[in-house]
């Protein structure tokens, strides 16, 4: 069974695999994890082998120990160990966030190209990918929660107030009008990129959008076609069955 790793700065995803098919996932806090509360989380399952792609390098050391405590084998590192088979047009390649060239080379290759692949995490960022596949780059927005933290500690009098649907279009109150204002704000922003965005690489580009808060923005927006909440997830389990045999010249351990 394969364990494949998403480290965001928020969140610590994680993704058990049989073959193809993801059976279980669950997150863990990333500044809380430990050995121990991942132990608790995969209670009897012992991972054959594992993949991460982070965004975070000290808790990729910490997991990389981990795991080869619980495995006895090392995890393969996106970036370092794999590198993910996707034409980088950035003007630094070095620059793309691995966690973005993942969601791109995923949506890619379920959903076809030209594509535009969203990410609603602790920063929101939109993924151009041609329809040749080559990724041209994007944008990177601070993300809905971070923009609440922002207000409510850039200013003197509005409230720290937990992300959630807003009661009203137009707020009633300042805990409303708050949430309204990034609810719907961000919504709209995106819908207008997405537009912008087939203006440039062609109509036909399909929105394609994951993230911790795609099941909460997604029902404000008009514009993305899919949602997958588990597309890095997806896309690590597949790096890992199609470019593990190549990089070690011979069938990794059976993913069962």
């Amino acid at each position: 069974m394969l364990l494949a790793i998403d480290i965001g700065n928020t969140n610590i995803s994680f993704g058990l695999s049989r073959g193809s098919r993801i059976i279980r996932t669950f997150n863990i806090p990333t500044q809380q994890y430990t050995l121990n509360k991942l132990k608790a989380k995969l209670g009897k399952i012992v991972p054959n082998d594992a993949i991460i792609c982070s965004v975070v390098p000290k808790r990729t050391g910490l997991l990389s120990q981990n795991l080869k405590t619980l495995s006895g084998r090392k995890p393969y590192i996106i970036g370092k160990d794999i590198i993910v088979p996707i034409k980088n047009l950035y003007r630094d390649p070095k620059q793309a966030g691995q966690d973005r060239l993942v969601n791109a080379y995923t949506a890619s290759k379920l959903y076809g190209t030209p594509l535009i692949a969203i990410d609603f995490g602790t920063a929101i960022t939109f993924d151009v990918i041609s329809k040749k596949g080559e990724y041209l780059g994007g944008m990177i927005l601070p993300g809905l929660s971070m923009s609440l933290e922002a207000l409510n500690q850039r200013t003197a009098l509005l409230p720290r107030i937990k992300l959630e649907r807003p009661n009203d279009f137009i707020g009633k109150d300042t805990k409303n009008s708050m949430l309204s204002g990034i609810i719907y704000g961000f919504s709209s922003l995106t819908d207008e990129l997405i537009m912008r965005i087939r203006k440039a690489v062609g109509q036909t580009s399909v929105a394609a959008a994951t993230g911790g808060n795609i099941n909460l923005i997604s029902k404000y927006c008009r514009r993305i076609d899919k949602i997958d909440k588990n597309l890095t997830l997806k896309g690590l389990n597949m790096l890992y069955l199609h470019l593990v045999p190549i990089l070690s010249g011979a069938k990794p351990i059976a993913n069962t």
